[in-house]
């Protein structure tokens, strides 16, 4: 093979592997449990906003608590350092817009 074949070859191989890759997460989102990627996208915007609250408020310790959305319904789970903080973190989390319940599983540690 000449350098710019090979070069080009390279290039195809990459774009298809590439496409795959895309092709296959998009079908794991879906699998997940949402009817459509636009569906995880939204879960995962939620997620993402849910998060950001965390952070920005100093009385809940963000790294602390862990944050899913299946179909705009928020699971909170992990460790609060007393029920203020758990009652805070499920406060902000209902505040976000296109959650529809929020399940809070936080445990206070004694």
């Amino acid at each position: 093979m000449k350098p710019s074949a090979a070069r080009t070859w390279s290039l195809g191989l990459l774009a298809v592997l590439s496409a795959v890759v895309l092709v296959a997460t998009a079908g794991c989102a879906v699998t997940r449990g949402q009817s459509s990627v636009g569906d995880y996208i939204d879960d995962v915007a939620i997620t993402t906003a849910v998060k950001s609250r965390f952070v920005e408020a100093s009385q809940v310790d963000a790294s602390a608590i862990s944050v899913e959305t299946l179909h705009g319904e928020v699971q909170l789970t992990g460790f609060a350092r007393n029920a203020s903080e758990r009652a805070e973190a499920e406060r902000l989390a209902r505040a976000v817009r296109g959650v529809k319940t929020v399940s809070n599983r936080i445990a206070v540690r004694p």
